[in-house]
């Protein structure tokens, strides 16, 4: 796929620019948006990536766009459940409403700067070492492991666990005790000290370093191309804040979310340790072919979202007949 430097930051500059003007905005009016307004903005983000996906199969072929949706696809779902932790974490530590939205915003913003990052290193140890497959498919198969137990943990009601690094801070740093709005540093008695949100950050910010660690090798499973990569993870990334306010119902009615980003996860993690015994010959020395089309993972992928909400579904309707 050849992509020219002008396109990159013409992309980068309209993406990156929808991300920070809705920040902006958020700065200057903090508040809780409603349930009709979240969707309205979810489905407004969610049409641009189709959008833009059918521009790339205009300007590029089909099969790069269906590289695109497979890893938008992909990545919104690990980023559903992110936001699912984001959840968990906001009610643990009993963040105001308001104080929520500053939280969300530097989340989200710190997700777009981690797997930026992550990208770019992950390419350039792509394309000098194809044995790091390997090492993505091990990392991945862990992943769908630590999705699935935080399910059981989850349906045993046992708390998920404080984050070291929340811990460790919050025992050296000087705080009020107090949610300020979306400030994190107040004076008290003369001198400054950190507001409960700045601890809320750092949790979400260790959440976020291990969802990138997650999402970029899934997403290289799909594509190596670095133009797809990083436009599918930035549209995941939109309109997440909005569908944060709408996660809570939403999450009970898709009970069975965590396992199928197991399944989705699983076959993630599988496909990548094929390609690297492709590269290095060793199916067709078993007398198979080890590679995975396109068209069968984006099928795959959306069969594993769909019998997920399915399934989700007919559970949510036992349990209104029972109730």
């Amino acid at each position: 796929m050849n992509v020219h430097w002008y396109i990159w930051v013409i992309t980068v500059v309209v993406l990156v620019g929808a991300l920070v003007v809705d920040a902006v905005v958020i700065g200057a009016r903090p508040h809780v948006p409603s349930s009709k307004q979240s969707l309205a903005y979810v489905g407004l983000f969610i049409g641009l990536a189709l959008l833009f996906g059918l521009g790339i199969w205009w300007l590029s072929g089909g099969a790069y766009a269906m590289q695109f949706y497979a890893g938008w696809l992909t990545e919104y779902s690990l980023s559903i459940d992110n936001l699912f932790i984001f959840l968990v974490i906001m009610e643990r530590q009993k963040v105001p409403r308001q104080s929520q939205q500053f939280a969300l915003l530097v989340g989200i913003m710190l997700s777009l700067l981690l797997r930026g990052v992550f990208i770019g290193l992950g390419k350039v140890v792509i394309d000098e070492f194809a044995w790091v497959f390997f090492a993505f498919g091990a990392w991945v198969l862990h992943a769908a492991w630590g999705v699935i137990a935080d399910f059981w943990r989850r349906a045993d009601d046992k708390p998920s666990q404080e984050s070291r690094l929340t811990r460790f801070v919050m025992g050296r740093l000087p705080t009020s005790g107090t949610f300020e709005a979306d400030r994190i540093l107040v004076r008290v008695d003369g001198r400054r000290v950190f507001t409960l949100l700045f601890f809320t950050v750092i949790a979400l910010g260790t959440t976020d370093v291990m969802f990138a660690l997650d999402s970029i090798p899934a997403i290289f499973s799909l594509t190596v191309e670095p133009y797809i990569v990083f436009t599918a993870n930035v549209f995941a990334l939109m309109g997440l804040r909005q569908l944060y306010f709408v996660l809570g119902a939403l999450l009970e009615k898709l009970y069975f979310l965590p396992v199928g980003l197991t399944a989705l996860l699983g076959f993630i993690g599988v496909k990548l340790i094929l390609h690297a015994m492709h590269e290095y010959g060793w199916d067709a020395a078993l007398g198979f072919s080890g590679e995975i089309g396109t068209g069968v993972s984006l099928g795959v992928i959306g069969g594993i979202l769909l019998a997920t909400m399915v399934a989700s579904l007919i559970k949510g309707s036992a349990a209104r007949q029972r109730g």
